[in-house]
């Protein structure tokens, strides 16, 4: 048989499942696709009625995926932003607590670009971990959130304007996931067709070679910190008006849930490769079922746990993840044989 012969039946043998699998293990998105598939399916069987409570899945998405979104911006240069629901909670305060609600809105948006700004500066000046930097200022502004809230709910001032924002505008479309539209196609755009947005590929992918190549690496860490700081307070100033108060508790499920809708999607944790669209689908995926575990009267801690193990199986599934495991298995087997090996070849003496 010949060669041609012999890779046309290969092509043959494998068919459509295989394709598909070539396809989802190529595609960032793949992983994303897989889990969201599996929670239609488990959501149709068990809770169908998510299906009809629009507004309310629709929020649930909008709310982890906004936040979701400014994470990304920032993992694709392979760095971390811990401070996004502190960010949400202490913008949120800082609007409830300014009498005009348009001012507080302006001055609650700036804090997050602020925000932003503090986080990339001990990142790319100071040259602190941003795991390090961004977990103190998680704490950091949770605390100024509970002091500047005195501990207690605070109440925005315009409440009929914070009602009619939670009013649908058409069918189930609220507010909330208009924004969450406009901010998902704006950084799509920005990542995709803007220069300094593709360069953020690049900054993960190789830093030092990113630089030499003429990249502002330290301009565009700020910009992805900024992105990711002002998106985590407009969450937090949607949130408040939905509400018509900002709770200094609020967006301590939301770290979690988005951090895991960024990694389903296909993020990669080291930076380099990821996609838009597949924070999309794992905001989906993460959305749709937290709504069917509260229909089903499941509590929110165990609702972390379900998070939290698909979170495990989003970064043990990634294929360069696999690829570190089975590399150390390998040499983890081959140094068992290798002594195996040495202690048969020894001489036995005799006494």
């Amino acid at each position: 048989m010949s060669q041609t012969q012999s890779i046309q039946l290969g092509k043959a043998s494998g068919g459509f499942a295989t394709r598909m699998r070539l396809v989802l293990a190529r595609r960032t998105e793949g992983r994303g696709v897989a889990l969201l598939a599996l929670v239609l399916v488990f959501v149709s069987l068990t809770q169908p009625l998510v299906f009809t409570a629009y507004p309310v899945t629709l929020g649930r998405i909008a709310l982890i995926g906004l936040v979701a979104l400014g994470l990304t911006a920032v993992i694709l240069m392979g760095e971390l932003d811990l401070s996004v629901a502190s960010t949400l909670a202490v913008s949120g305060v800082i609007m409830a607590l300014i009498p005009n609600i348009w001012v507080g809105i302006v001055v609650a948006l700036l804090t997050g670009l602020i925000i932003g700004v503090i986080n990339a500066f001990f990142v790319a000046v100071v040259g602190i971990n941003s795991f390090i930097a961004t977990l103190g200022t998680l704490f950091s502004l949770r605390g100024l959130a509970f002091v500047l809230s005195d501990e207690e709910p605070v109440r925005i001032s315009n409440v009929d304007a914070g009602i009619a924002f939670g009013t649908p505008l058409v069918g189930a479309i609220t507010p909330r996931v208009l924004i969450f539209v406009l901010a998902f196609v704006a950084i799509q755009v920005f990542v995709s067709r803007v220069k300094a947005g593709r360069e953020f590929f690049a900054v993960g992918g190789n830093r030092q070679a990113a630089s030499d190549a003429g990249i502002p690496v330290r301009r565009r860490i700020f910009t992805g910190f900024m992105i990711s700081g002002f998106v985590a307070s407009l969450a937090g100033v949607i949130n408040t008006l939905e509400r018509t108060s900002a709770d200094p508790r609020a967006g301590q499920t939301v770290l979690l849930a988005s951090f895991a809708a960024a990694i389903i999607g296909g993020n990669y944790l080291k930076g380099g490769r990821g996609s838009i669209v597949g924070t999309l689908i794992g905001s989906a995926s993460l959305g749709v079922l937290q709504i069917a575990l509260t229909l089903s009267g499941v509590q929110v801690p165990v609702q972390s746990i379900f998070i939290g193990l698909i979170l495990l199986l989003a970064v043990t599934t990634d294929p360069t993840s696999l690829r570190a495991v089975l590399g150390s298995i390998r040499s983890v087997r081959q140094g068992r044989s290798g002594s195996r090996t040495a202690k048969s070849e020894r001489p036995v003496t005799d006494r």
